[in-house]
């Protein structure tokens, strides 16, 4: 029953903090030195639950892409979705050759989430004097791809965080048309991770040594808890400012600092 409910836990905090720009994978490393930790497959799989959610949020975007194809904004959107996307599968396999992985030390994570407070501050006071523009341009891919390759290397960081400030500071000013474009690249992105260790495991001989029983709960409950994340922030970020998530990490991050 403990093991459960760690699970569950384990589930609401990668669920909640996927797609809020304070990083899932930071709070899943400092939850896991408490909770016991679990494997990278695990870890992956249920942020793939999470972006599942956005899947179902957008799935009339994605339809439209697919069926729709010969309309030139649908092509458009999808040539530039696919853009990040190998930029993120080239830059991820460099880093992957190069031996940068995310370390397992609460340390860094802390230090990131300081400065990626400060950074949200510097964007949101750029986009601040800009003129909201939700265009998707060949620039904001571009940068989108490279943030969600920061954001594999750098824990702390934050894959949501990076790729809408990324967005943002190509020009994307509009924080839901920024938002909506960092969360829908994601798709490709967390699945085809899930699909990468999950081939590992399988090749390392290694399947058998996972608690698919806790992956398929995980899974789930991120799922369910990234829905009604993204649905908040959706509706938050028309009227709302990214300032208060800048305040949150350089708490947390001092917060740990202060620990170690």
């Amino acid at each position: 029953m403990e093991n459960l409910l760690q699970v569950i836990l384990l589930g609401i905090i990668e669920g909640i903090t996927e797609f809020l720009p304070i990083s899932s994978t930071g709070h899943l490393l400092i939850a896991q030195h408490w909770l016991g930790a679990r494997s990278d497959l695990f870890t992956i799989a249920i942020q793939a639950g999470a972006i599942l959610a956005v899947v179902v949020i957008y799935w009339q975007r994605l339809w439209d892409m697919t069926t729709r194809f010969a309309q030139p904004a649908n092509r458009d959107y999808l040539y530039k979705l696919t853009t990040a996307f190998m930029i993120t599968v080239v830059g991820g396999f460099i880093a992957k050759q190069m031996g940068l992985e995310l370390p397992d030390d609460v340390a860094p994570v802390a230090w990131a989430l300081i400065v990626g407070g400060l950074v949200i501050f510097v964007v949101e006071a750029y986009a601040g004097r800009q003129p909201p523009n939700d265009t998707l341009t060949w620039n904001v891919a571009f940068w989108v791809g490279i943030a969600q390759v920061i954001a594999a290397v750098f824990p702390g960081t934050s894959r949501s965080a990076a790729t809408i400030f990324a967005a943002m500071l190509a020009g994307m000013t509009s924080r839901p048309a920024a938002a909506e474009f960092a969360f829908i690249v994601g798709i490709p992105t967390m699945f085809a991770a899930t699909a990468y260790e999950l081939m590992a495991m399988y090749a390392d001989g290694k399947a058998g040594e996972e608690n698919w029983i806790d992956l398929g709960v995980g899974f789930v409950v991120s799922a369910i808890v990234a829905f009604i994340a993204v649905k908040w922030l959706l509706h938050y970020i028309q009227t709302h400012r990214f300032t208060p998530f800048a305040w949150y990490r350089l708490a947390l991050g001092a917060g740990l600092l202060t620990l170690l």
